[in-house]
């Protein structure tokens, strides 16, 4: 397991923990920091990613989300909310299947339990292998990550995230590949008894909304909405519309 670099903000509400998209820092969560007038916010980069350590891969899903779990241990959370997004919500997903008793609502913003061919995550991480940077696919997935309305109309964000992305560390970059690459939590679905959202960007060429409505079916009792217009990146393109949805979940919490 991975000491993850994390960051607390707000009151001594229910603690949220808030995972990433792959190739972003918890700086991706901007856009959530109003919900901390309610909330306990815990945003973290996941291992290979900004502030955390990249330890020598292979990695999985299942060593990412025992990171989380060793890091709710350190802060004395015995349980939490989770929201995840992408790579995030993937961890979400497997946190919720196997260590039930420490999810309490679950969030899961554009993303999959299962991802194929294989042979996109291969070349993906070969790429940023070879360059020794992820600078060289930043471009391609910035235009994932934001409608170009979005994108032409925010410049400076826009830049911000494409700098983000370019400077992940390449190693924990192409191992987090990997970890996609070789996932299967489709089985694990019909299990997850955390009352769950889930939230797709309408526009999503990344984690396209049916992904996300395979998930809700497979779930029991799971709610599924699409925010719009979106992208990848949800949270970032409608903040204000996808706190509204977390905190109409979360007062489900009794």
């Amino acid at each position: 397991m991975t000491a993850l670099h994390h960051e607390i903000i707000g009151s001594d509400g229910p603690a949220l923990l808030l995972g990433g998209s792959l190739g972003t820092t918890l700086r991706m969560w901007d856009g959530q920091l109003p919900l901390a007038q309610r909330l306990r916010l815990v945003r973290f980069d996941h291992r290979g990613h900004g502030g955390s350590p990249v330890p020598p891969g292979p990695y999985e899903i299942a060593d990412l989300g025992r990171d989380v779990l060793e890091l709710m241990d350190t802060l004395g959370l015995q349980h939490a909310h989770y929201c995840g997004l992408s790579i995030g919500a993937m961890v979400g997903l497997w946190l919720a299947g196997h260590a039930p008793d420490r999810v309490k609502l679950l969030i899961l913003l554009c993303t999959a339990a299962y991802m194929p061919p294989a042979s996109y995550w291969q070349e993906r991480a070969r790429v940023v292998r070879e360059a020794g940077s992820v600078e060289p696919i930043a471009d391609g997935v910035l235009a994932r990550w934001l409608t170009p309305e979005f994108a032409a109309s925010h410049p400076e964000l826009a830049a911000a995230l494409h700098a983000m992305l370019a400077a992940a560390p390449f190693e924990g970059y192409a191992a987090c590949c990997g970890a996609i690459e070789r996932m299967d939590l489709r089985g694990v679905l019909g299990t997850i008894r955390s009352p769950t959202l889930v939230i797709s960007g309408d526009r999503d060429p990344s984690t396209p909304p049916k992904q996300q409505e395979l998930i809700a079916r497979a779930i029991p009792g799971a709610r599924h909405e699409i925010v719009a217009p979106a992208a990848h990146l949800a949270a970032v393109e409608q903040p204000e519309s996808i706190n509204r949805l977390i905190l109409e979940h979360l007062s489900n919490d009794r």
